[in-house]
């Protein structure tokens, strides 16, 4: 079922086609029965209240208005709109084998007004209460239903784990204990203490993770559950989670329980982790520790819900960590490893700086890291090229939509998409300020014109091609010619083999190009181009493919 949307965009003659051909050994190298794997996995990110609005009846929760500066207030994106998106295969026809969306906890219901504007917490990073959900974003069943349709969809779910902070004080919304957050000194980032010991930025509570002391719930919280009939249930579940585990009743292991508890209840595959150079780097081992043992309870409880089992997976935004650093992060005065802590992977702030090379230094670079004998053999990194926060984005003015993609989903290691990068969405609005401008709802009334369709069917072919084999973002990298510029990819784990071809930058010609394979592919076998469509047969070393586009994917069909 993973693999039957390729046949969305494939000529129904394939299967036909491939029946008439000379027959091949696909034991070795079929990718029918391709395992997942995060280290190949294409991530889509995205702001949920952004996405898409499947029930305008929370657009305005909690007493929220729609009355903050431009692009600052909540948009009406919810967990149904993810999940509608879902059903229709939009995620499927992308080759997107993991979500990642925002944090769904309950946020601050006040604004606040720090030079840019009212602004409320939309953007998912400023939790009130850890153990709700959100009611801007939807209700619990309907988060339910969107990890149950992902999964059945063959799409994992990475949960976007804060520790770090609160939300900020505001007017309209009770103030975090002493004993639990401290509201300065604000982070200079000149060394370890200037990044670890401080608040991100004026006024947004940092959370004593680092303290012994321990302490009891917030007086708020409590008022708050006592409310909605759940204080003394949550009260029994704390107990039961210290006396199981043994830990201190301090700041961080309240969070790490109520963080795990969604992974319990809900099936959560993965974290992605907010500021993890800001904290201790033994918070996230901590937390990852705990992870591990209830996602092993939801799986034990829930056999069959996943199409394939694996383990509980972490990255983490070490802001300005960048593959070239390898595992050590250097705060200036500490080096920390936080692939030691806990993470088989960190989000690659290089990409975008890295992507301007010559396409094949850029892939040997990072194949070289990733695979064995590199600086980061066994782990891997998210390569992106747009984000949330990132003020200075590969191509903001979205001059070059398809370059970006081919870039991003070619390269070794994982790759995150940005919501919009596949349809161009701008990332430059009038009247918006900051980051905001990297926050635009999703562009879905673009897809009307004829260049956003070629754009994001540029994108989809490439993710398809990336899912179907996992060489593209795990295998060895080598170059076959430089003109046309050609490289394969293989691949193997155990008695699993995958190898891919690819022919970048094609120039226009009359005739059809005459691609080699080098020895990954031998004289019979049926390759199908992922990109145009086609099939054709190895002969002498070489495929002929009839294409006016300048890609050309060669690989088995995942049929």
């Amino acid at each position: 079922m993973r693999y039957l949307h390729l046949l969305l965009i494939l000529p129904l003659t394939l299967i036909a086609c491939n029946s008439s051909k000379p027959k091949q050994d696909s034991t070795q190298y079929s990718s029918k029965d391709q395992p997942f794997r995060w280290e190949n996995a294409t991530v889509y990110f995205m702001l949920t209240d952004r996405f898409n609005n499947g029930d305008p009846g929370n657009d305005q929760m909690l007493g929220r208005q729609a009355d903050g500066a431009k692009l600052r207030s909540f948009m009406g994106g919810d967990f149904a709109g993810i999940t509608q998106k879902i059903e229709e295969g939009y995620f499927d026809h992308l080759g997107v084998n993991a979500l990642w969306f925002t944090p769904p906890v309950e946020q601050i219901s006040g604004y606040t007004d720090e030079g840019t504007g009212k602004t409320y917490a939309y953007h998912g990073y400023w939790a009130r209460d850890w153990t709700a959900i959100d009611p801007n974003y939807g209700t619990l069943e309907e988060l339910k239903a969107l990890v149950k349709t992902a999964h059945e969809h063959g799409i994992r779910i990475m949960w976007d784990a804060v520790i770090n902070h609160t939300g900020p004080v505001t007017g309209q919304d009770p103030a975090w204990p002493d004993e639990w957050v401290r509201l300065s000194p604000t982070c200079n980032f000149q060394n370890y203490d200037g990044t670890i010991n401080c608040t991100l930025v004026d006024n947004l509570p940092d959370v004593f993770t680092d303290t012994e002391q321990e302490v009891t719930v917030p007086d708020f919280l409590l008022e708050k559950w006592e409310e909605e009939g759940r204080k003394e249930a949550e009260l029994a579940e704390l107990d039961a989670f210290f006396k199981r585990t043994g830990y201190p009743r301090t700041p961080r292991f309240y969070l790490i329980k109520w963080l795990t508890d969604w992974i319990r209840e809900l099936g959560i595959d993965a974290y992605r982790i907010d500021t993890a150079k800001h904290t201790e780097a033994d918070v996230w081992a901590d937390l990852k520790r705990e992870a591990v043992i209830a996602f092993k309870e939801w799986q034990a409880a829930n056999p069959g819900k996943l199409p394939e089992e694996v383990d509980f997976f972490m990255t983490g935004e070490v802001y300005n960590y960048a593959l070239g650093a390898g595992r050590g992060f250097d705060y200036g005065d500490t080096i920390v490893d936080f692939y030691d802590h806990g993470f088989e992977s960190l989000i690659n702030f290089g990409f975008k700086y890295d992507a301007r090379q010559h396409p094949d230094s850029l892939f040997t670079q990072y194949a070289t890291a990733l695979n064995e004998g590199g600086a980061l053999a066994g782990l891997s990194v998210l390569n992106y090229l747009t984000s949330h926060d990132d003020g200075s984005p590969y191509d903001v003015k979205r001059k070059h939509p398809m370059l970006a993609g081919t870039l991003l989903l070619l390269s070794p290691g994982s790759a995150q998409i940005y919501y919009g990068d596949e349809t161009a969405r701008p990332l430059e609005v009038l009247g918006a300020n900051g980051d905001a401008n990297l926050r635009s709802f999703m562009n879905w009334e673009d897809l009307g014109k004829k260049r956003t369709q070629e754009v994001l069917t540029h994108w989809q072919k490439l993710g398809q091609f990336r899912q179907a084999h996992l060489s593209v973002g795990m295998g060895r990298h080598q170059r076959i010619s430089e003109e046309p510029y050609v490289f394969s990819r293989s691949y193997t784990e155990g008695s699993y083999e995958d190898q891919v071809v690819v022919a970048m930058n094609l120039k226009p010609q009359d005739q059809p190009y005459d691609i080699p394979v080098g020895d990954v592919f031998e004289d019979g076998f049926i390759l199908l181009d992922y990109y145009s469509g086609q099939t054709a047969e190895v002969i002498d070393g070489k495929v002929s493919v009839d294409t006016d586009g300048e890609l050309i994917l060669l690989g088995l069909p995942a049929l």
